[in-house]
């Protein structure tokens, strides 16, 4: 699915991380020389402005759609950013890494052969770093969980679900430290908004007829449109990294 052209597209629609989230990830690169591994990396969200801040980034995914939009975007021609096609399991890295970070992508890759070798091509004092964001508290969530219900395809998901901490439960991480990013102003289009629900796996149109998703669409703007000035919706976003060693 991640690898269909209009979800790598949809991808752009999307919230940034927040500033303080890089920061943080700076700081946890502390040996030298510091190279990152970007594990499911995507079209480069952390990979891109971190190259600016590190030696070097590999960011790894297993779709070329991803990989191609990641290059087109700001900063994905970094000679300090190298785009990698593959799976954490046999892709070639070039360790060792003094961070490896994850996005919304761990979850999706089978847990402990990945924690496996991403220990072994880590530096003595690396971590693993996982990056959860989204929107932060909307004011129209309560509607819009009833239309993304209706139309998921993982009708189950619970937004509830921490990954560092059900590593954690498992003994496949060892948690060292967590930091909460403060929310940040927001600004984007109706139309953006409603589009970066495609970017999911849940909700792509690979999943749905036309009439279902233009049903969707319809939706998910007549529940947003009252909060909306001018066709924009001004929102927050927050972000939480979590930090600490795999111990598979």
């Amino acid at each position: 699915m991640f690898g269909a052209g209009e979800v790598a597209e949809a991808y752009r629609h999307r919230p940034p991380y927040p500033a303080e989230v890089f920061d943080a990830l700076t700081r946890l690169a502390v040996d030298r020389p510091r190279r990152v591994l970007d594990l499911g990396a995507g079209e480069g969200a952390l990979a891109r402005p971190l190259a600016d801040r590190v030696d070097q980034v590999d960011a790894l995914d297993v779709s070329a759609a991803m990989l191609a939009a990641g290059a087109r975007r700001p900063g994905g021609d970094s000679p300090r950013l190298r785009w990698i096609l593959g799976d954490a399991a046999t892709a070639p890295l070039t360790g060792p890494y003094a961070l490896v970070t994850a996005g919304a992508s761990l979850h999706w890759m089978p847990w402990r052969e990945t924690l496996t070798r991403v220990a072994a091509a880590m530096t003595d004092r690396a971590v693993l770093a996982i990056v959860e964001h989204g929107y932060h508290e909307p004011p129209w969530a309560a509607e819009l969980l009833k239309v993304i219900v209706r139309h998921s395809r993982s009708p189950d998901h619970d937004p509830a679900f921490s990954l560092p901490d059900e590593l954690s439960r498992l003994g496949l991480l060892r948690v060292a430290g967590r930091l909460a990013c403060a929310p940040v102003p927001f600004r984007q289009s109706v139309a953006d908004y409603v589009e970066q629900f495609h970017s999911t796996a849940s909700l792509a149109r690979t999943w749905m007829s036309d009439d279902e998703s233009a049903a969707f669409d319809a939706a998910v703007t007549d529940v947003v449109t009252p909060y909306a000035t001018g066709g924009n919706l001004t929102t927050t976003v927050a972000a939480t990294v979590t930090w600490g060693r795999p111990t598979p």
